[in-house]
């Protein structure tokens, strides 16, 4: 059997570890795992000779030993290194937070998960059903890349009644979620060196988005007592020749704002002064929203429709998070580069998901009564976490008036000290308070760009807040 050994090359020694693989060094980060290889002929296995010289290197490196059958043993290097463009991301802390979460449940404590921006109902039974029907009847083949014609023409007859905007088929692309549309958009117009401008408090992945297509996120901060929208007069101060991208969450994402229409307005002037700036409409949450409050399209308002990309998609209000259905809407020019990306990345998204997306499209306006009995409850929840926190003296609360998070400011807290725990700091240091004193798992503010708040999402029962809400009080309490 055969084998390689690997560690860094600063190491002096190479340490021989028969059937397994480890790397170590500072360079491969701090938990070293045993990866076991199963056995192959001598010859795919014998790595090129080569030793290493004196001189310093710019790039990582580990030494390899290939151990062959006779018991010959040859050396390389493998190079480690990562691109710039990987290494200048950030991994998503609300994943990150909701895996610890998940594992603790998995050991054995009570962790209560309000971390995740996922519905806890079930998919309506018609989506469902949809589903299953799909898969029995044999729609189980690759769909055209773009998505099916009779999912974009479903989703062209609801942007049309429902938000205002027409498009023809050719003018959307189905993406594996709406977070795949939102990156391949911003991949698709973004040159290295451009800026997107991003309001804050903001989904944790749009500035990592821009990274990624090499162009630079500028944070535009808001304020509670401004409900987090953006002020107008910041935006147009920031704009430059360099600006490419305005992203726009309206039910906002960890706010709950949502922008009036007289707001978008503004905003709309503003672009329309910039001929370079697109906008992306990120609307989600269209359907999960609290009256008086009312959506409003971007590409809806005057001279917007030629710029703007809007992305929406089925996981939030139709509770279809695992089934990754989303699409994206705008000018044939920008979403066939967004088909071309999607072409030679994963190609078109779940054949049976799409059969699940028309029935979704087909429960009615706004997705009809089993969409409203959701939102129902979303309401119910709201009202009784916004209630319950402004019991509590310090807590700053701008009611959401859509989506299903409260984003509450807690830094009056930070600078305490928590026995047995240490000092509070900010809100990643009170997320892991709550976690661990507590047993509540919530998301630290400053993944969203406002290190002042964190983020509750009342995704779950009224029952499972209620439960949360006394643990949190209770951990709170012990701070004052």
């Amino acid at each position: 059997m055969a084998a390689f050994s690997l560690q860094t090359s600063s190491s002096s020694s190479i340490a021989r570890l028969g059937s397994q693989t480890r790397f170590s060094g500072a360079d491969l980060g701090p938990d070293p795992k045993s990866i076991g290889f199963p056995s192959h002929p001598r010859s795919s296995l014998v790595l090129p000779l080569k030793l290493p010289n004196s001189k310093s290197r710019s790039r990582a490196m580990v030494m390899a030993v290939a151990v062959s059958g006779n018991d010959q043993t040859q050396i390389a290097e493998v190079d480690i290194s990562l691109s710039p463009r990987v290494n200048s991301v950030k991994p998503s802390k609300t994943v990150a937070i909701t895996d610890q979460a998940t594992a603790l449940v998995q050991a054995g404590v009570p962790v209560i998960r309000l971390a995740a921006g996922e519905p806890d109902f079930d998919t309506p039974s018609i989506i469902a059903e949809a589903g299953i029907n799909a898969i029995r009847e044999g729609y189980t083949r690759y769909t055209p890349n773009a998505g099916t014609l009779e999912l974009r023409q479903a989703i062209c007859h609801k942007l049309k009644e429902e938000n205002g905007i027409s498009y023809t088929p050719d003018q959307i692309v189905v993406s594996n979620g709406a977070k795949q549309s939102i990156v391949q958009a911003v991949l698709a117009v973004c040159s290295p060196g451009d800026e997107v401008i991003i309001p804050a408090p903001f989904w944790v992945s749009y500035p990592e988005m821009a990274r990624l297509a090499d162009a630079t996120p500028v944070i535009l901060p808001t304020s509670i007592s401004d409900n987090f929208l953006l002020d107008p007069k910041l935006l147009e101060s920031k704009l430059t020749e360099k600006s490419r991208l305005l992203i726009l969450c309206s039910p906002s994402n960890p706010t709950g704002s949502v922008y009036p229409k007289k707001l978008l307005q503004e905003i709309a002037q503003i672009v329309a002064r910039h001929p370079r700036l697109l906008v992306i409409s990120d609307e989600i949450y269209e359907h999960i929203i609290y009256t008086p409050a009312t959506h409003t399209s971007f590409a809806s308002l005057p001279g917007m429709w030629e710029r703007t990309l809007t992305v929406n998609g089925f996981s939030k209000a139709f509770a279809m998070t695992g089934w990754r259905l989303g699409y994206l809407a705008g000018p044939k020019h920008f979403v066939a580069a967004c088909g071309k990306i999607q072409s030679q990345f994963t190609s078109g998204a779940s054949s049976i998901s799409q059969k699940a997306g028309v029935a979704a499209l087909g429960l009615g306006y706004a997705g009809g009564e089993a969409v409203s009995i959701m939102v129902k409850a979303f309401r119910e929840r709201r009202d009784f976490l916004v209630k319950s926190f402004g019991e509590l003296s310090g807590v700053k609360i701008s009611e959401p008036k859509g989506a299903f998070y409260l984003f509450i400011d807690v830094s009056s807290y930070y600078g305490t000290e928590a026995e047995g725990f240490g000092k509070i700091e900010n809100s990643e240091s009170l997320c892991r308070y709550l976690l661990d004193k507590g047993q509540v798992a919530l998301v630290p503010g400053d993944a969203f760009g406002d290190d002042t708040c964190i983020r509750i999402s009342y995704a779950a029962s009224l029952t499972t807040l209620q439960a949360a809400v006394e643990r949190i009080k209770k951990a709170l309490v012990t701070l004052k």
